[in-house]
């Protein structure tokens, strides 16, 4: 064999090796039968796509949104996902409606469509396919807050056993899975509000699972979060367990730099980011309690929010909590008033039983004020907590009064396998002049079901 023959078989091994990286979710499924796959994608409703004027919208231009939905439809046919989570669905024009129904309905999917309120003109649409999952159940949860944000939860089960336990019966796995889009943070305000719509999604699972005496099961969110990794939402459902199941995937992680490395969205402003996310919540997971994850995420916030007030000065930060008190600390009824200048409490926002839970957490002592040393550790610096501190919290979480599994108890969780967003140079945090089918990237990943052991159960959050 020549040099140039040499060289020429080595780029067709390298192609070749580049197709298997690639290789769409579908035909990894076909390689394994017990690996599902799930895609979440905001397909941008035409009532929201601006065209070449700012007063003009693709709603307005049938042919436009009809042609670029058909090429949507053909994408998700293509990956053939097992669930497909959508946003942004133009759910008020009936044609485009029947037209998603249609075509997902004729290649096996069960579909279940939810509308924003206050006749926002889109929604989110949840499919199935009947091929690998059962749904047992499926629950609206609207937010009724600013922004009419809705979220879909559907209890499903594996169409197929996985196993045989040990009495030879067998096992069809089951799984929470939710699909939601959060409000856009049009300004720091906002913040707050995408991070409580969070809070009443985990509180809803779980006082789903409570209601319905459900067992350790994995737990997958899905959607456009409007965050970025650097973000409190992203960091609240980190505290609680969750991953994301693209950065697993490609081994990136929590740090400032792996924040940059792959992209989703270029938003209304031209910025590009990381938005869209397929979160896993494994039954192997210690949980931490989510009352103390939703405080800990608020002061976050808080800090922030000071930062920009008080001109990142800590004692500036101190002096506008203390307002006029003068004393030298913090009185709840300052506190509060300071929250109100800060935009934090409202309804949407803190609403007062959760400034007494703040409160609380920030008054360590239980004094009835909140000296400087107890602002640094809570609300400036939480980082600072000490580690018995830190162990102490965990002794709570193992307290008898939580249901808690015997140690050679199993559960059935997922791994996950592949994860894949397109267009591919999102992935190396660009976004393609080309790219038209919406100004988000589908992102669909691969799981396989894998039998592991169970962790405490939290308590439920009151």
């Amino acid at each position: 064999m020549t040099k140039k023959q040499r060289r020429e078989a080595s780029a067709r091994r390298q192609q070749q090796q580049g197709r298997q990286r690639r290789r769409p979710p579908a035909l990894l499924q076909a390689r394994d039968e017990r690996s599902v796959s799930c895609t979440t994608f905001n397909i941008l409703a035409p009532i929201y796509k601006r065209m070449d004027s700012e007063n003009c919208r693709e709603s307005q231009n049938r042919a436009n949104w009809f042609s670029r939905n058909e090429k949507i439809i053909d994408r998700l046919l293509a990956d053939r996902s097992s669930i497909i989570c959508l946003q942004e669905v133009w759910l008020g024009n009936d044609e485009l409606v029947n037209m998603y129904e249609k075509r997902l309905g004729e290649a096996n999917y069960m579909m279940f469509k939810l509308a924003r309120t206050n006749n926002r003109g889109d929604g989110l649409l949840t499919a199935v396919h009947r091929n690998y999952f059962r749904v047992l159940n499926h629950r609206e949860l609207l937010f009724n807050d600013f922004g009419d944000r809705v979220a879909q939860l559907l209890h499903v089960e594996s169409a197929m056993p996985f196993w045989q336990n040990r009495s030879s019966s067998c096992v069809q796995q089951q799984s929470l899975i939710v699909n939601t889009h959060l409000v856009f943070p049009h300004d720091h305000s906002l913040s707050i509000v995408r991070l409580k719509q969070v809070y009443k999604i985990l509180q809803y699972i779980e006082a789903y699972q409570e209601e319905h005496k459900l067992g350790p099961m994995p737990i997958i969110l899905c959607g456009d979060w409007n965050g970025s990794k650097r973000g409190q939402v992203y960091k609240f459902l980190r505290s609680q367990g969750f991953v994301s199941s693209y950065d697993t995937a490609h081994q990136y992680s929590d740090s400032e730099e792996d924040a940059h490395k792959w992209v989703s969205h270029r938003n209304h402003r031209g910025n590009i980011c990381g938005v869209d996310f397929i979160w896993l919540l494994n039954p192997d997971k210690c949980r931490k309690p989510l009352k103390i994850s939703w405080n800990e995420a608020v002061f976050g916030i808080i800090k922030y929010l000071l930062l920009q007030a008080a001109s990142l000065s800590e004692t500036n930060a101190f002096a506008l909590l203390k307002a006029d008190t003068p004393d030298d600390h913090i009185t709840y009824s300052s506190f509060c008033q300071a929250l109100c200048q800060l935009g934090m409490v409202h309804p949407d926002r803190v609403n007062s039983e959760e400034l007494e839970d703040l409160w609380n957490e920030a008054d360590r002592d239980r004094d009835g004020v909140v000296d400087y040393t107890e602002f640094q550790r809570c609300i400036w610096s939480p980082k600072c907590y000490s580690q018995e501190e830190e162990d102490d919290t965990e002794t709570d979480v193992t307290d008898e009064s939580i249901v808690t599994f015997q140690a050679n108890d199993e559960a059935f969780g997922f791994t996950v396998k592949e994860a894949v967003l397109f267009p591919p140079e999102v992935e190396k945090g660009m976004w393609p002049e080309n790219y038209s089918l919406s100004d988000h990237a589908p992102l669909t990943v691969v799981f396989s079901p894998v039998r592991m052991p169970c962790s405490p159960r939290t308590p439920r959050s009151p």
